[in-house]
């Protein structure tokens, strides 16, 4: 899939996966271990794989991109779109961005740089970076001072985006004028929620976007599939089903244990450990500057990452085509 253009349709055909990346002990990429945590992924029926933020992308050397590029291109299936992110300053974008257009890759993500930027600054570079990989970008949006939505609305215009990863917390995410204002200049299908699952269903249900972004699913890949269809099921029907409803709720609680945990720890360094604490892949270590969480809190991520496993296996046992996106073509 990575050979192939980028279609609208595929923002609302899978969650998005964003995994952790395996690495030796002296820092190298682990291929097998990668390969595994892949494997497992695509298992459950996502077909997306974001590598940005979980994989510490923000700190890989310009000098191992062609590998890291390499190894994931090959890793996946045939089937998957793999989106590499690349940034977050504009220098290192840029020699990103030549290394890209020597791939087969359609497509990237551009990381989040707070500070030291304009909303026309960020116009001429993303410009720049889509024609230098001569690929559109997906934008990663944090801070609503990053870029003006007017701005943004060209970008899409003009083939530069093809998406936005939209993460700007909220305390209540159903009150969001940036998110509406957005939504007046972007087509929903082409915005995706960014914070996990905590504000999935109300940026689905209430404002309509295409789907959102996983690291819990990571681990309950089946289950974060099935989530997404429950909630498309239910907003699509004009008399949602009740038991589609229930599910989506009872899938939901499920991931909130490790979502918090993220939330109150680490988003990254979280999930990191938790991939290798459940068993699912040897995660290594983290690439400085970051580290291992405290050891202090190993024994509940350890607990909580084998909960959400054990109930990704029996309900993938038990719904054996639920998340299989094939399965309702």
């Amino acid at each position: 899939m990575n050979e192939s253009p980028l279609s609208v349709g595929e923002f609302a055909a899978s969650v998005m996966a964003v995994p952790p990346l395996a690495r030796r002990a002296d820092y190298t990429l682990d291929p097998a271990q990668n390969l595994a945590l892949i494997r497992h992924i695509e298992a459950g029926g996502v077909r997306t794989l974001l590598y940005g933020g979980n994989a510490n992308l923000y700190h890989v050397a310009v000098s191992e991109y062609r590998e890291l590029l390499d190894l994931l291109a090959d890793a996946a299936s045939s089937g998957t779109r793999v989106i590499p992110a690349l940034g977050p300053d504009y220098g290192k974008m840029l020699d990103q961005a030549r290394i890209l257009a020597q791939t087969r890759y359609r497509t990237a993500m551009v990381l989040p740089l707070g500070g030291l930027t304009t909303s026309d600054g960020v116009e001429a570079g993303l410009t720049r970076i889509a024609d230098t990989a001569g690929m559109p970008l997906t934008l990663y949006i944090k801070d609503e001072n990053y870029v003006e939505v007017d701005t943004l609305a060209r970008l899409f215009e003009r083939g530069t985006l093809s998406a936005v990863k939209y993460a700007i917390p909220r305390d209540d995410p159903a009150d969001d004028p940036y998110l509406r204002r957005l939504l007046q200049n972007v087509p929903a299908a082409q915005i995706v929620s960014g914070m996990g699952e905590r504000p999935a269903l109300v940026h689905l249900r209430e404002f309509g976007l295409a789907a959102w972004t996983t690291g819990s699913g990571c681990i309950a890949p089946s289950m974060v599939m099935a989530l997404l269809r429950a909630v498309q099921n239910g907003r699509s029907a004009a008399s949602p089903d009740r038991a589609d409803h229930d599910l989506a709720e009872r899938l939901y609680d499920a991931f909130m244990p490790l979502e918090t945990l993220r939330n109150d720890i680490s988003l990254i360094r979280v999930l990191h450990d938790a991939i290798t604490f459940a068993g699912l892949a040897d995660m290594g270590p983290l690439l400085p500057p970051l580290s291992s969480t405290p050891r202090e809190h190993h024994a509940k991520i350890t607990q909580t990452a084998h909960a959400l496993l054990a109930l990704e296996r029996e309900f993938a046992s038990t719904h054996p085509n639920r998340s299989d996106p094939q399965a309702s073509a």
